[in-house]
């Protein structure tokens, strides 16, 4: 058998040399990942149970596990930013194998047996991670079917192989109906309305695929969200706007990619495999370890909300539809979808004398970069300094930084890679991941964690830096966030590390970091413009305080539409066809979504957070309100105690970001908080409660 580090996928040096991961040494290296881990497993079945203790089952599987788990971390990875035809073919013809292997692991007898041996005499095991870790892998074996007969556990290997081969394929539908649709603008009078930033990137996208030239310039548009967004929310041009519009519409579901028809083989799969393992509802099943413990109180917690928010949600309806007819001088109707974000933006123009646009050139991303990470010193006692050559050429993209993080004292936490903006071969959307889990706080063998933030940013535009909007802001200090949880986790048992807690707990790291993009203390770190370096005018920051709330009940409408959705989808239904499929989403989301002359198509065809993946986000798309409201909550303790108060700071990141899943959830925030999270506090912050 080869060594690992004779293949590029299996290679323990770190940091990675990304050109080595090419696409046709990853079937090999993963199968070859496959078969150390299956030899490992072995040789822990062959224990005598007498002999079976906590570091040779527990520990032991953990570390049998280890090469696969970050070899096809890699692999999942570069197929989300670097995907090309050879890449996507050799990641196919080895994804069954790998969705084999780990959807029989937990069915294992000889591992079962020796699990639920070491659990059962688990008397003299005092050390809290260490049983928590046996306590968590007793339940991931008891949910996974480890206890079903040998028939069961067959089909739950097919249900998940099937799952994973189901999935990916409505991932790589979204991916290229996306990619495949571009529209070239000739006549720049189409595009009035538009910002000078979305028209520069336009015309730079144009020239990079071919488009006109400079004495007659074309104008590119693509259906990723920095390049459409804009004109949904600022041309003029009605007939723009409904043209782009529909074509994001039909993402996964355009003639060609039929992702409907997938998501109702996926429904049927998650519903036949909680059906093996026992549970009413796949709901019940993704719930049963989170805060809110099961689906039925995760519908509670939305609708709930849903009521609270119902008032407020139908007045902004009709406050838009008058706005719209007073200023078109006609009567009040239902808008048309792609008129919605349009008059949206007018109405807050109007209203508080405020363009987001404006903020832009406050937002160069260098200086939110550079003003985040001091920010982080401040508050967490973290240093973040950029990799130096070679280290930092090693990157699969030439845009790509990477980034050392080590903690105030000195002791190196672990490394980063940063990857803001949208390409061909690159998924949609922003995410972060934790690339590799390691263990920076051991006092035996220190080993470094390593992750990974990307996003869709809008880019830099000819001499001009990349300008954000406040929303993009925002998303980088969301994904920070995330990766504060995973390189500041001191948890020695990797299982239990970082982010890999309760799914509606996940977010409150992350979602708490966006607080700081609305203070002026913390905005003056990184709200720099981008010409003379001077802070946003106070008068145009109190605009941006005034307007920050506004329309916040339809946006908070919107996430429960989704979450409610969710949720019902995975409450033990069938559907006959697809029509049945969208008429029930239809008459279940009527007083959840706005009145318009024009129903648009469901969302689910481009869903990739339900059906991109085997569970995702599916029947924890809640959790985003969930950890919403715990970060408002937490955040009240820096509103009462200091933005930049370092002293909170630490504590959070000691009683938080520090402590992963070595403790249930509820308790790691009641240790931070005083008490149990205050129910009302996102709708307090959002303006949709008062006192």
């Amino acid at each position: 058998m080869l060594k690992v580090n004779e293949r590029p996928f299996l290679n323990r040096e770190r940091p990675v040399d990304w050109s080595t991961l090419t696409a046709n040494c990853l079937v090999s290296d993963i199968q070859e990942a496959i078969g150390l881990a299956d030899e490992q497993l072995a040789s822990i079945e062959k224990l005598p149970l007498s002999a079976c203790d906590y570091e040779n089952v527990i520990a032991g599987m953990e570390k049998a596990l280890e090469v696969l788990s970050d070899s096809w971390s890699l692999a999942g990875h570069l197929s989300s930013v670097r995907t090309d035809p050879d890449f996507r073919k050799a990641y196919n013809e080895v994804l069954p194998a790998v969705s084999h292997f780990y959807a029989g692991l937990c069915l294992r007898g000889g591992l079962w047996d020796r699990i639920h041996h070491v659990s059962e005499n688990s008397a003299q095991l005092t050390d809290p991670e260490k049983l928590r870790h046996l306590q968590e892998t007793r339940r991931d074996f008891e949910e996974a079917g480890a206890q079903l007969e040998e028939e069961g556990k067959n089909r739950l290997r097919a249900i998940e192989s099937k799952l994973a081969a189901k999935t990916q394929k409505f991932t790589e539908n979204v991916l290229d109906s996306t990619e495949k649709w571009e529209l070239i603008v000739t006549d720049i009078s189409r595009l009035e309305g538009l910002p000078n930033s979305a028209l520069e990137s336009s015309r730079e996208d144009a020239k990079a695929h071919g488009h006109g030239s400079d004495d007659s310039p074309a104008w590119r548009f693509s259906l990723q969200a920095p390049s459409y967004l804009p004109i949904l929310q600022y041309a003029h041009s009605d007939s723009l706007r409904k043209e782009i519009w529909e074509a994001a519409t039909r993402i996964g579901n355009d003639g060609t990619y039929d992702n409907p028809a997938l998501v109702l083989e996926i429904l049927e799969l998650r519903k036949e495999k909680i059906e093996l393992l026992g549970f009413k509802s796949f709901a019940d099943y993704t719930t049963s370890r989170r805060m809110v413990k099961n689906g039925e109180s995760a519908l509670k917690f939305i609708e709930e909300l849903h009521e609270k928010v119902s008032p407020r949600f139908q007045e902004e309806i009709r406050e838009l539809e008058e706005f719209r007819a007073q200023e078109t001088q006609s009567s009040p109707r239902n808008l048309d979808p792609w008129e919605v974000s349009y008059w949206g933006e007018q109405l807050r123009k109007k209203r508080f004398d405020f363009d987001e646009e404006e903020l832009r050139q406050w937002f160069p991303i260098r200086s939110v970069q550079n003003g985040l990470f001091t920010l982080a010193e401040k508050v967490f006692g973290v240093r973040i300094s950029p990799k130096t050559e070679p280290d930092a050429a090693k990157v699969w993209h030439p845009s790509v930084e990477f980034y050392d993080l080590e903690d105030s004292s000195g002791q190196f936490l672990g490394s980063f890679y940063a990857d803001w903006y949208p390409r061909k071969g690159k998924r949609d959307g922003a995410w972060m991941n934790p690339l590799f889990t390691g263990n920076p706080t051991s006092p035996d063998e220190p080993i470094p964690h390593f992750g990974v933030i990307c996003g869709n940013l809008t880019p830099p535009s000819g001499s001009r830096p990349a300008l954000l909007t406040h929303r993009e802001v925002e998303t980088i200090f969301h994904e920070f966030g995330h990766l504060l949880h995973h390189l500041c986790s001191e948890v020695g048992v990797r299982g239990l590390s970082g982010t890999n807690v309760a799914w509606d707990f996940v977010e409150l790291p992350s979602q708490i970091m966006e607080n700081w993009c609305w203070e002026r203390e913390s905005l003056d770190l990184f709200a720099l413009h981008y010409e003379d370096g001077s802070p946003i005018p106070e008068e145009l920051y109190q605009k941006m305080r005034r307007a920050r709330n506004f329309q916040s009940a339809m946006q908070t409408m919107r996430q429960l539409t989704f979450a409610k959705l969710d949720l019902e989808l995975h409450t033990n239904r069938t559907f006959a066809s697809t029509e049945d499929l969208f008429a029930f989403i239809k008459t279940l989301l009527a007083d959840y979504q706005m009145p318009l002359r024009v129903t648009p198509p469901s969302i689910l065809p481009r869903f990739t957070h339900l059906f991109g993946s085997a569970t995702g986000y599916a029947a924890g798309y809640y959790s985003y309100k969930y950890s919403e409201m715990l970060d408002a909550d937490a955040f009240s303790r820096f509103l009462g105690e200091g933005i930049l108060n370092p002293s909170i700071g630490r504590e959070f990141r000691k009683k938080i970001l520090a402590k992963g899943n070595s403790a249930p959830p509820a308790e790691l925030f009641s240790d931070f908080m005083g008490r149990e999270p205050d129910p009302d506090a996102l709708l307090r912050r959002a303006g949709l409660l008062t006192e």
